[in-house]
């Protein structure tokens, strides 16, 4: 199992020095990735605890990236019908070529009308436009070669590092059929080993059905807390039916040392795991 941590890219803990510090004492603690958010057009009336400060969140990883040593870097997730294909490719390869490799790309379909409705695009089509994204992000990435088509024209998709690995957020069923089709994994959003086992299994049943290897699973979730017994024993449990990494979250933390208080429970948790 892995051992990751949502890093708040909004509101006060937005700020670049507490973003500083917050990832460099995860970085030194050995913690395996950090995740940030994606929200672009937050409305006046749903900006409680935020206030609508949100950092663009391949931006900040391209930031993080440069002041980090080895953690993994990943979108929590990146809201695909936001965003036009193509330019959204390129960014990814980019903060991936930076970074020496450490971009874990996780892709949603998007919830919010109000956003929509700020970025003028329909929120009925947002499952075909993520699988557009999706299905260019494979041809850029895993295709034969540099040269991609798009909208009938042929172009050089350089650089092309290799490729991230793709986390498709969301729910049953649909997003367990496109983690089967189109990721390396699933990332969905609970703690509860009971209700996530018969959905794992069926996103391993699919996925063994299309000659794919056998899927991540990423959940985003907090920790019990009680010791590290008791944290270890949690992710034992969310382990055995089949999470292959945990992302905890740090509450509506505004300063470094709330999220560093986070940082040392993960940890302990996993050496008390080993």
């Amino acid at each position: 199992m892995k051992f990751g941590l949502a890093l708040r890219s909004m509101g006060e803990a937005s700020r670049p020095d507490v973003l500083l510090d917050c990832a460099r004492a995860a970085d030194r603690a050995g913690i395996d990735d950090l995740w940030v958010q994606d929200h672009i057009a937050i409305p006046p009336d749903d900006a409680e605890g935020s206030d609508g400060r949100y950092l663009d969140p391949l931006a900040t990883l391209a930031w993080l990236a440069a002041t980090t040593e080895t953690i993994a870097l990943g979108t929590g997730v990146l809201v695909a019908p936001y965003r036009s294909p193509l330019p959204t490719a390129k960014t990814a390869a980019t903060v991936q070529e930076l970074s020496g490799g450490r971009l874990l790309l996780g892709v949603g379909v998007g919830w919010m009308g109000a956003e929509f409705r700020a970025l003028g695009v329909d929120r009925k089509n947002r499952g075909a436009d993520t699988d557009r994204l999706l299905d260019l992000l494979h041809r850029c990435f895993h295709g034969e070669d540099d040269v991609v088509e798009e909208n009938g024209q042929a172009f050089l998709f350089r650089p092309r590092p290799a490729a991230p690995p793709i986390f498709i957020g969301g729910a049953a069923p649909h997003a367990l059929e496109r983690a089967a089709r189109w990721g390396q994994g699933w990332m969905p959003m609970s703690g509860k080993p009971a209700q996530l086992a018969p959905e794992i299994a069926q996103l391993r049943e699919r996925t063994a059905s299309l000659g794919r290897p056998e899927p991540e699973v990423a959940t985003l979730t907090g920790l019990p807390g009680g010791g590290a017994n008791a944290d270890a024993d949690f992710l034992h449990r969310l382990a055995e039916v089949g999470v292959t990494r945990v992302i905890a979250g740090a509450g509506r933390y505004t300063e470094a040392s709330d999220f560093c208080q986070l940082v040392d429970q993960l940890a302990a948790a996993r050496n008390a795991m080993a």
